[in-house]
């Protein structure tokens, strides 16, 4: 970790004694019960606790990085020893930036104040992706309808994260298909709400630490104070809740790239490993596959940090994030690839690591957008693609 500050050094230490004892056993035990850990695992439980212990650095804690980059340095950290269990773990997640910058202060309150001060675990959720319609997140087919009481939901999710155990799950739907991208808003739709139905915890090849879930819509009925950001229109975006979903989801894909330097930094010191072990490192064509895994992991750890740093000082970076997205999630791909291929038959065996990194892998060009609209949004900038 040389080049970043004793305060920040001293977080990533914590995490790592953390990852080693508790992230990657857990995260090894859901992977080969095939399914993700219940909630009210005791690992869960002790998470909390720990995490009240050692909390996040906050913004405004002085250190000299900025949040982004401190959000990319732990969440590389937390990655390396088991992605999915970071999407697992407790807290309010993926809405929290949906939540605050677009939320009414009741709102802000009521929802992720209970975070702060829970003693057990909590989870909560997002809802975007449909059936059917993949990356593309302006053809939303949920509709949402006004009543005298409030709005009815109906339509479809799913891959969602966490849904199945959230205490709410946060539901972009299409208010006003009239408006366009426009016309879409967000709601809260509370555990135990009637019309919320078929909720289903998908079978995947990778990242089976944490719930992806599929459920129905139909008739569900929220009250009016449920509407994010309430009755007037969503502030801050032209494109009101579809344009902060965009620059929510350009947050996170920094973390999903910091995530896959995690993912390809462990299974390069897996690969490195065994290639010590078993004496394949004198072969001159080991040596030099593991040269490329280096080198490609540096490339992708720097457009990451990169990405991170425009953000912490209000540099456009939508670019730079998708950049930096898409080539260390196929880099996390192709380093779990390549040990495999060093490996060979022990890490077909099931209980080799860089096998597990390698089912884990392939979600990471598929999360917050996919590679190839990842190279769309790139195009676009730089080339003027049409829209």
């Amino acid at each position: 970790m040389s080049g970043f500050s004793a305060a920040l050094c001293g977080h990533v230490e914590r995490a790592r004694e953390w990852g080693q004892a508790e992230v990657r056993p857990a995260g090894l035990e859901a992977d080969r019960n095939g399914a993700p850990l219940p909630a009210d695992h005791p690992y869960f439980t002790r998470f909390v606790a720990w995490r009240r212990a050692h909390p996040l650095p906050a913004e405004d804690d002085g250190m000299p990085e900025g949040h982004a980059v401190r959000m990319a340095v732990l969440n590389e950290e937390n990655a390396y020893w088991d992605r999915g269990m970071g999407v697992a773990a407790p807290g309010p997640g993926l809405p929290t930036p949906l939540v605050v910058a677009m939320g009414t202060p009741e709102q802000r309150e009521r929802f992720l104040a209970p975070f702060r001060t829970a003693g057990t675990p909590r989870w909560a959720a997002f809802a975007l992706t449909e059936p059917g319609g993949g990356s593309d997140t302006s053809a939303f087919r949920t509709r949402a309808i006004r009543t005298d009481r409030g709005y009815l939901l109906s339509g479809s999710k799913c891959f969602i994260g966490n849904a199945a155990r959230a205490d709410w799950v946060l539901v972009q739907a299409n208010l006003d298909p009239d408006k366009g991208r426009a016309g879409q808003r967000a709601f809260f739709v509370e555990r135990g709400t009637p019309g919320m139905t078929g909720i289903k915890i998908e079978n995947k090849m990778g990242l089976r630490a944490y719930e992806s879930v599929s459920f129905i819509l139909e008739h569900c009925e929220v009250p009016r104070e449920n509407l994010l950001g309430g009755e007037q229109p969503a502030r801050g975006s032209r494109s009101g809740a579809y344009g902060e979903t965009m620059g929510a989801l350009n947050t996170t894909r920094v973390g999903v790239a910091a995530s896959a330097v995690g993912l390809a930094r462990s299974a390069y010191d897996e690969t490195l490993s065994f290639a010590r072990r078993s004496g394949a490192i004198s072969s001159a064509r080991v040596r030099d596959r593991l040269e490329d895994m280096r080198r490609k992991l540096r490339a992708a750890w720097l457009m990451t940090l990169r990405a991170a740093w425009k953000a912490d000082r209000k540099i456009p970076n939508v670019v730079d994030a998708s950049m930096a997205k898409v080539f260390a999630a196929e880099t996390a791909h192709e380093l779990a690839t390549t040990g495999m291929d060093i490996i060979g038959l022990e890490a077909g065996a099931g209980e080799c690591l860089v096998e597990k990194l390698f089912r884990d892998a392939k979600a990471l060009n598929i999360v917050e957008g996919t590679g190839q609209i990842q190279r769309i949004i790139i195009a676009r900038n730089l080339v003027g693609l049409p829209r």
